[in-house]
């Protein structure tokens, strides 16, 4: 007994490594590499991201160093492989679709502030004619004219072309220059205007500045002009809260509305009016993106329709691949059969050949004016189906292309599960003077069902999000009229929040997450009732 204590105790305790010196400095390496990854990503704005890598590595650390933590270091990769990749993008989206992040509110708020505040406007009657002369390699002395005679030059400044492929891309920062009075033009040859076109978007860079402090930008291939920013922010003792800004051209004020996700101008009573003013900002509007899913006609309608499309699709497919896969199996399992071999190979090849493939034959089969499928159905029955233009001949084109690219999976489960059915019943069943087909409805179905009903759940939730083959196929289409997004009679939800989020001028991201959340609650409800049937099957 006390040999046995001792080597279980020996067998709960971790081997000391051979070198520990080698684990700590692979592990100082690993977390020195990724504290410099995560310095990057904060500088960068990417502070989700940072914060993220940051709780993951050390973890990692904590996990692979403690010794306490040592039973967790096997599992661990897993695990943190699941936040990294489901968990992260899972609550990302579901934040997403708590915001009005789109195409027209991509910018955080930070970066619209600053976009206006970038914004500048030439003024009238202040033009500089300019010439630009080389002061060495890549260095030149920038000089202007004004329209009464008054002139300007620069010392030498260097106005290198950017390397179109470089990589990273070079810097665009503007190019600051300052100019002095000159009493007489300089003794050289101006560069031609050849150059100044090589040059042109160097010196649309370049900000010059006069002794008055007036600002100049290139306005021309031969003229600078007077700039002022188009907006500045609103003093305090003006009333100002650090977010008013005015329009220097209009005396306009504008302030962001946190509603909306724009800057938008204000009436002398502080009340906002007008439409918003681009680019927008992202900000958080609540539960606005699910209401609009269950209230908002030109969404609500389309998205039940959807809805309902994805039901039946999901359904009749299990349906269809299970009744034909299950007739199939039985077939090729009949002992009276002969070449029942030959007949498993050829109806499981549909299952080997890559399912974009099938897809993309059967696009061009269904083709209405140069497809086999319609030529033969022009030659019999002189008629050409629409197949992609009529919502009905396309929901059946694409239930039989996934009946097609299902059976076979189906058959391959049914001819494993028809192995474990004693043959003592069928023996039994014969002798009471049944035949095949009252055996195949009365022993081989009901047996069948039992151990095929978690397999169908989750064939029902792929089919739920059978991406490839909607986009592939009909791309969602033909177009259901009146809707306000992307939607096709023959989308599934997923391609629906695609389009929503893809497709289009919108861009509707935050829509298109709270859609996302609601389809990962439906299958997330799919799965909780599998696992549910599971524990009812397993025995007591």
């Amino acid at each position: 007994m006390a040999s046995a204590s001792a080597a279980g105790q020996a067998n709960a305790t971790p081997a000391r490594p051979a070198t520990p010196w080698l684990k700590w400095a692979i592990l100082g390496v690993i977390g020195l590499v990724n504290l410099y990854a995560v310095t990057l990503m904060y500088i960068q704005g990417e502070t989700i991201f940072a914060l993220v890598t940051l709780i993951l590595v050390a973890t990692g650390l904590y996990v692979f160093s403690a010794p306490g933590a040592y039973v967790h270091r096997y599992i661990f990769p897993g695990v943190a492989t699941m936040f990294i990749f489901i968990v992260f993008p899972l609550a990302y989206t579901i934040w997403i679709a708590f915001t009005n992040y789109s195409a027209t509110n991509i910018l955080t708020f930070e970066r619209a502030r600053a976009y206006q505040l970038s914004q500048s406007f030439q003024i009238a009657d202040q033009n500089f004619d300019f010439a630009l002369y080389g002061a060495g390699t890549n260095t030149y002395r920038l000089a202007l004219t004004a329209a009464d005679g008054e002139r300007f030059l620069s010392p030498p400044v260097e106005l290198r072309v950017p390397d179109a492929g470089a990589q990273p891309p070079a810097s665009t920062a503007a190019i600051e220059v300052d100019l002095l009075p000159a009493t007489a033009p300089l003794d050289a040859e101006p560069l031609p205007i050849r150059d100044l076109v090589r040059l042109r978007g160097v010196l649309q860079e370049v900000r010059a500045h006069l002794p008055n402090h007036t600002d100049l930008r290139m306005s021309g291939l031969r003229q600078f002009s007077a700039i002022r920013p188009l907006y500045q922010v609103l003093p305090s003792a003006q009333g100002g809260d650090g977010l008013i800004l005015v329009n220097q051209q209009t005396k306009e004020r504008i302030a962001p509305d946190m509603r909306s996700g724009f800057y938008r101008a204000l009436t002398p009573e502080g009340e906002f009016t007008g439409p918003g003013i681009a680019p927008g900002f992202s900000v958080f509007v609540g539960w606005k993106n699910f209401l609009r899913v269950l209230t908002d006609p030109g969404v609500q309608g389309p998205f039940l329709q959807i809805f309902g499309w994805t039901l039946t699709f999901s359904l009749l497919s299990v349906i269809f691949t299970l009744a034909i896969g299950m007739v199939l199996a039985a077939l090729v399992q009949w002992e009276s059969l002969a070449g029942r071999g030959l007949y498993r190979l050829l109806l499981i090849l549909p299952y080997a050949v890559p399912a974009f493939i099938s897809i993309l034959v059967f696009r061009g089969l269904f083709n209405q004016n140069f497809g086999e499928i319609n030529v033969l159905l022009s030659q019999i029955f002189g008629i050409k189906p629409a197949w992609f233009n009529d919502p009905t001949l396309a929901r059946t084109m694409l239930l039989i292309v996934n009946t097609w690219l299902g059976y076979p999976y189906m058959m391959i489960l049914c001819m494993g599960l028809l192995k474990a059915i004693p043959s003592d019943l069928y023996e039994a069943a014969a002798m009471d003077g049944s035949n095949f087909i009252r055996d195949f409805f009365s022993i081989t179905v009901p047996l069948l069902m039992k151990p095929l009903t978690p397999l169908l759940i989750a064939s029902f939730a792929f089919n739920f999000n059978n991406f490839v083959l909607v986009q592939l196929l009909t791309e969602g289409r033909p177009d259901i009229i009146g809707a306000q997004t992307p939607a096709g009679t023959t989308d599934l939800l997923v391609t629906y929040t695609y389009r929503i989020a893809f497709e289009g001028s919108g861009q509707d991201y935050g829509l298109a997450s709270a859609i996302a959340t609601l389809i990962f609650i439906m299958v997330g409800v799919l799965a909780l009732i599998n696992i549910k049937i599971m524990r009812v099957d397993r025995p007591t």
